[in-house]
């Protein structure tokens, strides 16, 4: 079910639609100073695109305040990048959850498909089940969910948890969810 969403170039699409729409809103709101925000967007290098969505995510939506004497970033939240992960949020999300309750042969193919490495999957599942859940946001977010998430098959758990039919129903849901982790200026205001 969730192998489809990874090569889904519309899904990659939609996501690119969202981080537009948080970038415009960011942009309008302005700094916290009252000041007004200039694009300073910085490139990205992102793994785990479709080939044909590259150009459109070379880039992460930043401003940075006109402002004499403020000129703070500001980085709004982003449905394509989960901080500096290099792989796209998505692929951080599907890959490490679909490694639980897989054959090893499916893992390869899917390490295959989106190129990440035995070592870089570790990576991402200890910060799944270690650092994840130990953050401030997590503590507090895990208490509105309607069905507890199991701790050791994270991210899978959380994708479950969320009551929708399809797949990319349910990975719409859980990367809105984790929003607040995607910026480190959302971080710092909660």
């Amino acid at each position: 079910m969730y192998q489809t969403i990874l090569s889904d170039t519309n899904f990659y699409r939609y996501l690119l639609k969202l981080d537009e729409d948080l970038a415009a809103e960011a942009r309008r709101k302005g700094c916290a100073c009252g000041g007004r925000l200039h694009s300073a967007r910085y490139g990205r290098k992102p793994r785990g695109v479709p080939e044909q969505l590259q150009e459109d995510y070379s880039h992460r939506y930043s401003f940075c305040c006109a402002q004499d004497g403020c000129r703070k970033r500001t980085t709004p939240p982003s449905f394509r990048f989960l901080l500096r992960r290099v792989y796209v949020s998505v692929v951080v999300v599907l890959v490490t959850a679909l490694r639980h309750g897989t054959t090893p042969a499916r893992v390869a193919k899917l390490r295959e498909t989106v190129g990440v490495s035995r070592r870089t999957l570790e990576r991402w599942r200890r910060w799944w089940v270690e650092e994840f859940t130990e953050t401030a946001f997590w503590r507090s977010a895990r208490g509105r969910l309607a069905v507890p998430v199991e701790k050791s098959t994270l991210p899978l758990s959380l994708l479950e948890c969320f009551q929708k039919a399809t797949g990319h129903e349910k990975t719409m849901d859980l990367l809105r969810f984790i929003l607040p982790l995607t910026s480190a200026s959302v971080i710092q205001e909660t």
